[in-house]
């Protein structure tokens, strides 16, 4: 996916569509402030990461309690593993970031 060349990602959104997990809004025209995971992208990465929240939705403590927390704010279980997963591909994202170029002192 990003391979040998993580300069190409530039932000946390890029990856997030390049995994399809970006969020898309339902509807046209009059939005009703849903939204929908846009299907494209790499299909591996998005399985990988969908297996990666059902894991932690049941081994995972500080999931599970975000899980009953936004189950009693009445959000379906569709609507809680697309918000885990933009989670999940936050957490990649900084894990495979590049570092900051340094600037040497004796140039």
């Amino acid at each position: 996916m990003v391979g040998d060349n993580p300069e190409r990602i530039k932000s946390e959104a890029a990856l997030a569509k390049l995994a399809g997990i970006a969020p898309v809004p339902t509807g046209s025209g009059m939005t009703s402030g849903r939204h929908r995971i846009n299907h494209g992208g790499h299909r591996q990465l998005n399985a990988a990461i969908y297996r990666t929240v059902i894991v932690r939705m049941q081994f995972h403590q500080p999931t599970i309690d975000y899980v009953a927390r936004r189950t009693a704010e009445g959000k379906t279980k569709r609507e809680i593993i697309r918000c885990l997963k933009r989670y999940v591909i936050r957490e990649v994202y900084h894990l495979i970031r590049p570092a900051p170029k340094t600037v040497s002192a004796g140039s």
